[in-house]
């Protein structure tokens, strides 16, 4: 009977985090709609994003039950694949590529880590993590520094994972971190910074950066509420009419939010990355899995906040394939028996 019980209220956690990300990802939707409507916007760009991660999501929950470890791989060697394919800054006149190349190779990583903690084979799992680290090197034979930054940070802190009892501090730690880099790209929008450090930044950013930011947080200052509009930030940008090779996007999803969509649209964007993270700390998968993906997803995120990788349907259909994946309920267990024995004696998912 308590067994019962314990499983009655797991599932109703669950269910909770469903329902959270349901009204989350409506309200993200309907909310585009009205900031359109007021400023005779184009919505279709948040409209197809809000489809793409919830496709990848509802995707990630049927395949990680029916093939909880295959799926993870499939999912790894699909995003290096598309990485790969991706036109990189060497051959591409568009900025934004460089993000999404940086944001597929982090979520390739952050599947052949989750795939390599779900296996059961010792070879599988070491092939899994050699190829993790083959995603690292991969980003770095590309020329995205970046991305060689975040898939090491991922593959570390998926190791790492293995040693965290309660996996709370870690979504805490993860969301504290996301929140540090956004509150910093805000603050060198708003020339906040110290003079050094604000040169220095602006040294790897590049001025041109720096401009579009300044340019999206000056709409979001004259219109706080409501924002000018979705898809309307190129219209309006100074910086935007300037550039010879112009793609009408502040290379920030946050800036991007509070220039388009007010200060209501960028509350949003941030409920929406908190959601996955509850749903991640109610995920049945193990506490290495769940703090894989939040490590994935949060480098995602940081990707986001200082480029344009979230404008490509690939990453945002990719970032909800994998959130699916890591907090699918199995319905047969692939995960080896020393992670299944970290498991909580009642059968509910680590906190």
């Amino acid at each position: 009977m308590a067994s019962t019980a314990d499983s009655t209220a797991t599932g109703e956690r669950r269910s909770a985090s469903d329902v959270a990300g349901v009204v989350v990802l409506a309200a993200c939707a309907a909310w585009s709609l009205i900031t359109a409507a007021a400023h005779d916007g184009r919505p279709e760009g948040m409209l197809l994003a809000v489809l793409a991660v919830a496709a990848g999501y509802a995707s990630g929950r049927i395949l990680g039950a029916l093939l909880p470890v295959a799926a993870l791989c499939a999912g790894a060697l699909a995003g290096l694949g598309l990485a790969i394919a991706t036109p990189g800054p060497q051959i591409s006149l568009q900025l934004g590529h460089t993000g999404a190349t940086t944001a597929l190779l982090t979520l390739s990583c952050g599947a052949a880590c989750c795939a390599a903690w779900a296996a059961r084979p010792p070879t599988l799992r070491l092939a899994l993590r050699l190829l993790a680290a083959g995603t690292a090197v991969t980003a770095a034979l590309l020329g995205s520094t970046t991305g060689f930054v975040t898939c090491t940070g991922v593959l570390l802190c998926s190791l790492a994972a293995a040693r965290v009892r309660r996996r709370a501090l870690g979504l805490t730690g993860l969301a504290a971190a996301a929140a540090l880099v956004t509150g910093a790209t805000w603050a060198i929008g708003e020339d906040a910074l110290p003079g050094g450090l604000t040169a220095s930044l602006e040294g790897q950013l590049t001025e041109h950066r720096v401009l579009l930011w300044h340019d999206a947080l000056r709409m979001a200052r004259g219109n706080p509420l409501l924002g000018v509009g979705p898809g309307r930030y190129g219209e309006l940008s100074p910086t935007v009419a300037q550039s010879p090779l112009p793609d009408g996007k502040p290379h920030s999803a946050l800036l991007q939010q509070a220039a388009e969509q007010g200060l209501t649209g960028v509350v949003l964007l941030a409920a929406a990355f908190c959601w996955v993270l509850y749903a991640l700390l109610r995920s049945p998968r193990t506490t290495p899995i769940a703090l894989t993906t939040g490590a994935a997803l949060t480098a995602v995120a940081v990707i986001a906040s200082i480029g344009n990788a979230l404008s490509f349907m690939t990453v945002t259909a990719g970032a909800g394939l994998l959130a699916g994946l890591a907090t699918a309920r199995p319905l047969t267990t692939g995960e080896p028996d020393d992670v299944q024995a970290a498991r909580r004696s009642d059968g509910r998912p680590e906190s």
